[in-house]
């Protein structure tokens, strides 16, 4: 009977695996493919290479912290790990049937979480600290994308706006005996770069998932004993990459077109500030929310570059602009802010551009293009960001308080 038991608990725990892979593509490679720098199976071929190397390293703190500190390992039965991860897969299928990258660390802590309430053993010190992390970190989120947008992302635009050519990126040259890889007919070598850079990034992002997201597919069964560490994240990380290559292609839709309208520098920027910050939580053994901390960074991000059109002595004094919006933010797609994918101004300037001084910007200088946020989709997002994990932790609480035999 345990023998069976292990078998469904290892097929709960993939089926976790491949929703968290379907909704943590979406937002690792979402720019990427959006901008046309790579194909949605290229995307979920790397984010299945990159979370695996996640996990192995720094993912462990996390599967600890989640295996047996939020609530004693022991209570980890076969019976209950089979539970907890029916359930927190089921709320991220439903996240990924609507298109829509849910927080899986998020909704793998509530339905923990939702267990040790019903049996009175959960570490409230533990949960605080988590908690805690999960209000400060996109808090950071904001204000380092703030400090980048003000002071620091014009004369980013200026430096690495690169116009995409047509033809290959990469061509074979084959006049020697030994066939080449070089730079297709067009392309230049800040283009490439530049796509190399984008490429490079999203990569980072899907190390930073899976070094926070294997926990939520194994942990229970690595907190009772049932599977090692290493089969542990050997399983996820293996259908994370299935759910990456398959049910992935509709968050990349939402998160690549649909969602924003950033432009892709904006969205680079985003991406290391998040991935970043969801490391440094990893290594410390803490489960984090991307997609809270992702949301943060682009609104930080867009409020200090709007908020560049007044110094700090004329907001202190009452002077500020009369408009400051995120939407300031998308309206730099429209003057060539993309690393790659839209074209410069001015194709042949070499030079990079003069960036006017703070408060020496004018408010029509950062014309108002389409809102920075979709709103519908926008809605639907944050709705969901918070109805999910809330699904897995009540139905965790009523299953585990009031269904006998499921706890010893």
């Amino acid at each position: 009977m345990s023998e069976i038991l292990l078998a469904v608990g290892i097929a709960v725990a993939a089926f976790v695996g491949f929703n968290i892979g379907g909704s943590s593509t979406g937002v690792a490679f979402g720019p990427a493919v959006g901008s046309g720098v790579v194909s949605k199976l290229a995307a979920g071929g790397l984010m299945a290479v990159f979370a695996l190397l996640g996990g192995w390293t720094v993912g462990r703190n996390v599967v600890e912290t989640m295996g047996g500190q939020i609530v004693p390992s022991g209570l980890f039965s076969l019976e209950v790990s089979i539970t907890v991860l029916f359930f927190i897969g089921f709320a991220l299928f439903l996240s990924n049937v609507v298109g829509v990258p849910a927080s899986t660390s998020m909704t793998a802590v509530g339905a923990i979480a939702g267990l040790g309430v019903a049996t009175g053993q959960l570490n409230a010190a533990v949960m605080l600290e988590i908690v805690s992390w999960w209000i400060v970190a996109p808090v950071i989120a904001f204000w380092v994308s703030g400090v980048i947008g003000r002071y620091f992302y014009p004369a980013l635009v200026r430096r690495f706006e690169v116009t995409q050519t047509e033809g290959r990126l990469l061509a074979l040259d084959r006049s020697g005996a030994i066939p080449r890889p070089g730079l297709g007919p067009n392309t230049t070598p800040r283009e490439f770069v530049g796509t190399a850079l984008v490429i490079v990034i999203g990569c980072y992002m899907a190390f930073s998932a899976g070094a926070s997201n294997v926990a939520n597919a194994v942990a229970p069964l690595v907190g009772n004993g049932s599977i090692s560490m290493n089969a542990g994240i050997l399983l996820a990380a293996g259908a994370i990459g299935l759910g990456a290559v398959t049910i992935a292609r509709r968050t990349l839709d939402t998160m690549g077109n649909d969602l924003t309208e950033l432009p892709l520098l904006a969205a680079l920027v985003v991406e290391v500030v998040s991935a970043t910050l969801i490391t440094v939580l990893s290594v410390l053994g803490i489960p984090a929310s991307f997609v809270v901390v992702a949301t943060m960074s682009i609104l930080g991000l867009g409020w200090g570059r709007a908020t560049r059109t007044a110094t700090v002595a004329d907001t202190v004094r009452g002077e500020g602009p009369e408009r400051i919006s995120v939407g300031a933010l998308a309206a730099e797609a429209d003057e060539g802010a993309a690393t790659v994918g839209d074209p410069t101004p001015d194709p042949d300037e070499t030079e990079p551009r003069d960036v006017p001084p703070i408060g020496d910007e004018e408010a029509d200088d950062i014309p108002r293009a389409s809102d920075l946020f979709e709103p519908a989709t926008t809605a639907r997002v944050i709705a969901l960001q918070n109805l999910v994990p809330a699904i897995a932790t009540i139905a965790a609480f009523l299953v585990f308080q009031f269904v006998p035999g499921i706890v010893g």
